[in-house]
This record gives structure tokens, sequence and C-alpha cells, in this order.
């Protein structure tokens, strides 16, 4: 068979083994009555193409999966050859299953936000224990819930309870002030160290697999999404609470700033987790549009600023906020270009889209590599400090990143590099970030004495 004939294959197989229903007996069944039909249809004169789409079609009337998989790719004509009949039963006793799971998950996570307070912790006396604790309360739910819906195994269990182990003791086994640097690096990088482990139970039906990684790239930028439509429907809720009973003289400020608002915001994550896995078959997610709005949106900023750089000679400000600014700011850069890759369609040729992210990718390269001259010098100049090591790291880290995947995508745009080797690279880079996150949460702390 054909190498494009192949690589059908695999997308196919990948899709497939998303499936939670599914073992890897049943899709290698799946796939080898797959491959007989299309070699029938080749035998009889069909192209490889037209053969496989119309062996999926045959699937398709037999089987629920060829169905969603034209859902999914839609574009690529699945939906008209293969679309027929209505969706599942919503009332299948695994649907009212899963949603029980959910609203245990959610309810954990919600009075997990409570649970200090039996210990004299409150939310407005102890406000550093809480941002340092804050991905405690509600990622180790979601982790569950998606390790639950992916079946893992007891070994995964373990890893996951390990890892949130290691978080919880990071946040809280170190004497550190209140005004301490790292309660405000450890804030910020714990929750990126448990997302990692999030991830743990996401690819969990298939770890090795760099298609599920990248799955889950796609299922942290829509969870993202999902979360802050959830909190702006939370604020209009927390609007009509305070209009509603200050109406009637009674002031609803100690429940919301208490219970309403930390818990939903804990019990939200939760709820966007199982959103992006209930909605996965849909064609048309809000994801890969903002991806798309912004890539373009974000290149111009880029261009701009770098302009701007030139014209006016003036340095850049390598003061804490500058840094978090900055670094947040090539953070938002990679992961519009992470986003995107996991949405993209990996047989479509190099197009005007692929120049935009090598465009974006540059402009921050070069913002990144000005950002490292300025905080060296500064380390030079005045010493060394948690947040410039802490950035100092991440700026490398990043640099390393964006330097081969602006030559891979440079090499995809001139046609002269396959795609797999751009999601190949950033899939197997995601460890490294995750490394990095916990030797700041944990090593950093007691090497520059707990500032």
């Amino acid at each position: 068979m054909s190498d494009e004939l192949e690589a059908q294959f695999a997308q196919w197989r990948s899709y497939v083994r998303r499936r939670r229903e599914l073992r890897g007996a049943d899709v290698e069944e799946l796939e080898d009555h797959l491959r007989g039909s299309v070699e029938e249809l080749t035998a009889a004169g069909l192209r490889d193409d037209e053969a496989f789409l119309v062996a999926v079609k045959r699937m398709g009337s037999l089987d629920e999966l060829s169905r969603e998989f034209a859902r999914e790719h839609s574009e690529r004509l699945w939906k008209q050859l293969v679309l027929t009949g209505d969706s599942q039963d919503p009332a299948d006793p695994g649907k009212r299953r899963e949603l029980l799971v959910l609203v245990a998950c959610a309810v954990g996570a919600a009075l997990s936000v409570k649970l200090p307070a039996l210990f004299g912790a409150g939310l407005d006396e102890d406000a550093a224990f809480y941002a340092t604790n804050a991905s405690l309360f509600a990622l180790p739910w979601l982790a569950g819930f998606l390790a639950w819906r992916r079946r893992a195994g007891l070994a995964v269990v373990g890893v996951l309870v390990g890892l949130f182990a290691v978080g919880a003791v990071a946040a809280n086994a170190y004497p550190l002030a209140e005004n301490s640097q790292s309660v405000v690096l450890t804030a910020i990088h714990l929750p990126i160290a448990l997302w990692f482990a999030v991830g743990v139970a996401y690819v969990s039906d298939d770890p090795r697999s760099p298609r599920r990684r990248m799955d889950f790239v796609r299922f942290t930028g829509e969870w993202f999404v999902y979360y802050v439509l959830i909190g702006l429907g939370g604020g209009v809720l927390i609007a009509f609470v305070f209009g509603t009973f200050e109406a009637i003289g009674t002031s609803p400020e100690t429940f919301v700033s208490q219970w309403l608002a930390p818990c939903g915001a804990a019990a939200a994550a939760v709820v966007a987790g199982w959103l992006v896995e209930a909605k996965q078959s849909v064609v048309e997610n809000i994801a890969p549009v903002l991806g798309r709005l912004f890539t373009p949106l974000f290149t111009a900023v880029l261009l701009g600023f770098l302009v701007t750089l030139v014209v006016t000679t003036s340095g850049i400000d390598v003061e804490r906020e500058a840094l978090i600014l900055f670094d947040l700011l090539l953070v938002v850069v990679l992961a519009l270009l992470l986003y995107s890759i996991s949405a993209r369609d990996p047989l479509a040729p190099a197009g005007l889209f692929d120049k935009l992210q090598l465009a974006l990718v540059v402009s921050a390269l070069l913002i990144d590599v000005l950002v490292l001259l300025e905080i060296t010098g500064r380390i030079t100049e005045f010493g060394t400090t948690p947040n410039k090591a802490a950035a100092l790291g991440e700026n490398v880290i990043l640099l390393a990143n964006l330097a081969w995947s602006a030559w891979l995508v440079l090499g995809l745009v001139r046609r002269k590099a396959p795609f797999a080797a751009v999601e190949r690279w950033q899939t197997n880079y995601l460890p490294v970030f995750a490394v990095w996150a916990w030797v700041v949460v944990l090593i950093f702390p007691p090497v520059f004495g707990y500032l």
C-alpha cells in the first residue's frame, strides 16, 4: 500500500484508539476488517483514496465509530460519505454513570476548597497557603475523572497519587514567608507541574503515542476555553446574586467570597474537562477558530514590538513584573503553535497559515534572545534571585523549543520536511516543561534559602 494510504490508516487508528469503549484487540480487529475491504476495492479498480473512503462508509453503516470519525474530519469528505442516522442515545446507562462520576468529582473539588478551614486556614487570613495549594484542590479530581474514563490501571493510579502527593509536600513543607519570591514561583509553577500530571491520566490509554500527547494539547486548549466561558457565566451569576439579595437588604458578600466563587472555580475545572470530552466529536470547536484568529494578531503585535524596539533603541525592562509578562507572552505564542499543530490535518500541504506561524515563531524567538541577554546582564551585574533564575531557565527552555520549531516549520513551508517532524518535536519536548516546573517547585526554595 502507498505511504498516503498508510497515513490514512494511521489517522483512523489514532482516532479509534481514543474511544474508551474499545481495547487494543478491538481496534486491531476493526483495522483488519477495514484493510481487507480496502484491498478488495483496490483489486476491483478503485484508487487507494477512493477505496479507503468507500471502505469507511461501509464500516460506518455497521459501527458508530466511523460515524463519529466522519464528524471530526468533515473537511475530508468523511461527513458526506459516512454520516447517517442519529447520535447515541442520551439515556445510555454508561452516560448516566459518567454523569454521576462527574458530579462526584466536581463536588469533591468544591469541598476540597473548604477542607483546610477545618484546620483553621481561612481564605482571607492565609492567602499564601491558598495561592500555593489552589491547583491541589481541583486538579486531582480532574485527573481522577479522566483516569476513570480511560480505565487507567493501578500503575497509572499509583503514579498520579505519587505526583499529587509530591505537589502537596512542595506546597506546604517549606518554611516560606508570605512575601517570599518562592511563594509566587510555587503558585505559578505547581499548577503547570500538576497539569502534566493530569496529562498522565489523559494519555493513560496509550501513553507512548505521540498523537495522544498532541490530543492532550488539544484538550488543554479547549479546556481553557470552556473554563473561561464557565467563569464568565459565573461572573454573571454572582452579579445577579448581589443584585437580588441586596434588593431585600441582605449582603451576600461572605457567601460569594467564601463559598460560591472559590468552590465554583474548583468544580468548574472538572466540569470543563468533562465538556471537552463530551464534545470531542463536534466538528466546529471554538478553540481552533480562536487559534486561527489570534495567530495573525499575535504575529502583528510581536513584529510591531520588534520594529518599535529597533526604532526607539530602548532596552527591555527585566523587573519581576516585566519578566512575568514576557514569559507569559512567549508561553502564549508556544501555546498557539502547539494548539494549531494539534488541530492541523497532518496530510494537508503547507499554506498561508503555516507561513504566519513561521513569522510568529521567529518573532518570539528574537524576543526571547533579547530577554535572555537582558537577564544575563542583570544577573552578571547584580547577582541572581529566585525570580531571575526561574526566568533564565524558562527562557532557555523556550529558546531551544522555538529555535528548532522555527527550523522545522521553515522546512514544512519549503516542503522539505514533513509535518510529522514538527509534531514529533513538540510532543517529545512536553516533558521538558514538566521537569522544569518541578525543579522550580522542589529545588529552588532550599537552594535560595527559602527567599
